[in-house]
């Protein structure tokens, strides 16, 4: 079985903002399996329902920066956004 880290070096078709919203999902959800917790518990402890949190994970639903928080602050974790300038090619 391929890891995502292997896929997304060899994606192109995927726009880079969204690889960067599932990379965070990605790590969310191996945070919150590490942790032993199931979707289940998880989405009660969240407030959301499982098939909600089943949606998120298998990406048929984009959540929004605050369901992100939401889940990240589940695991005792928390995102941080950072603004830097474009790189640009001289």
């Amino acid at each position: 079985m391929r890891t995502w880290k292997q896929i997304r070096e060899n994606q192109t078709a995927i726009p880079e903002e969204e690889l960067s919203l599932i990379d965070t999902l990605s790590f969310l959800q191996a945070q919150r399996i590490k942790q032993g917790i199931s979707q289940t518990e998880f989405a009660k402890r969240i407030n959301m329902t499982q098939p909600q949190l089943a949606k998120i994970e298998n990406l048929d639903s984009t959540p929004t920066l605050a369901t992100l928080n939401k889940y990240a602050k589940g695991l005792g974790l928390e995102i941080k956004l950072s603004i830097l300038p474009l790189e640009t090619s001289k």
